[in-house]
């Protein structure tokens, strides 16, 4: 067993865990690894129909939580399946089923088997994509989605490791056809990421110190945004001067941004980066916008955000402070009268 996951597991203890297992070798790996350190664990299985073995994995699932004494939780995608965008269909009819079980239940965390070869191949993903420093950051280790702490402990460990455990232990995983299927862009990485370390001398340890590397940075930024946030976000609305936004650097100003739209519009991730360069663009003078299920107004030199669909007034927050100037202009006046 890797001491990574050993060492970064400790601080779950007496926690009541969920992982994701699947059937391929990560997640069967991770389940049993979870078996070895008497994790309190129960094991979640989606079967989303869409493969013809797909019944005979869900069965082993099963059967293998059975060996090891663990839970097992089965949940069968019924729902009709989009004809387009189907694999990220997927992907949220699947996390829906856990954390909504997670939440029922009261689980502290749900761990899914993503790990060092998934952390590389997502980096260069976004490095082709011309990512910023959150897309080359890659994963975190502790992410939250609808409200459940997801947990990645397998990040430090490189997916030979993981196959040559169940191998020497036989263990019996499945192998998902689309893991060798070029229409994709991961799977072209994963078949040619061994050219930037035989030809450029780039290894998968450097790759992943740089990931790490910029993790901390990501994180230091994430704290500073945090705080700016919360000075002028309440009750799902935030009105705040031009120069809060404006004042700050390219990079935060885009961030914070992107930050206060997601807390106020709710949705799980940020709007793309070229959207929200538009809107700065375009509050930089008076406007008024929707972007990420929200509305953005600026009138002179404030700027007010608020869920799509509520009223744009700027009076909730800075009701007091024109009354102020009002007054402080009448005092002046009698002053003056005087």
């Amino acid at each position: 067993m890797n001491q990574n996951f050993i060492d970064f597991m400790r601080q779950f203890t007496g926690c009541r865990l969920a992982v994701a297992v699947s059937g391929g070798v990560d997640s069967v790996c991770l389940l049993c690894w979870l078996a070895q350190i008497s994790a309190d664990v129960v094991c979640l299985h989606v079967n989303h129909g869409l493969r013809a073995n797909a019944e005979i994995e869900t069965q082993y699932v099963r059967d293998l939580c059975a060996q090891l004494n663990i839970p097992c939780q089965i949940f069968y995608w019924t729902d009709d399946k989009p004809v387009s965008g189907l694999e990220a269909a997927a992907r949220t009819a699947r996390y829906k089923f856990m954390t909504d079980f997670c939440r029922d239940n009261n689980i502290d965390a749900l761990l899914t088997a993503h790990q060092a070869d998934d952390q590389i191949e997502t980096f260069l993903m976004n490095l082709g994509r011309g990512s910023g420093l959150y897309g080359l950051a890659a994963m975190r280790s502790i992410t939250y989605r609808d409200g459940i702490k997801i947990v990645r402990p397998l990040l430090g460990v490189p997916r030979s490791e993981l196959k040559k455990y169940c191998d020497e232990n036989n263990i019996k995983y499945f192998t998902d056809e689309m893991n060798a299927d070029p229409h994709y862009t991961r799977v072209r990485i994963r078949q040619n990421r061994h050219l930037l370390s035989d030809s450029l001398g780039i290894s998968d340890a450097r790759i992943l110190l740089a990931v790490q590397n910029l993790g901390r940075v990501r994180d230091a930024l994430d704290e500073q945004i945090a705080d700016m946030t919360r000075t002028v976000v309440e009750n799902r609305r935030a009105v705040f001067m031009a120069s809060f936004l404006f004042d700050q650097s390219p990079d935060i100003r885009l961030k914070l941004l992107g930050t206060l739209i997601q807390q106020i519009g709710g949705d799980e991730y940020q709007p793309r980066l070229h959207s929200l360069s538009n809107a700065l663009n375009k509050l930089q003078h008076d406007c008024k916008i929707t972007l990420g299920h929200c509305t953005l107004r600026r009138l002179g030199d404030k700027i007010l955000i608020v869920p799509e669909g509520s009223k744009t007034t700027f009076r909730t927050r800075y009701g007091k402070s024109k009354s102020t100037n009002k007054s402080n202009k009448s005092d002046k006046s009698k002053q003056q009268e005087k």
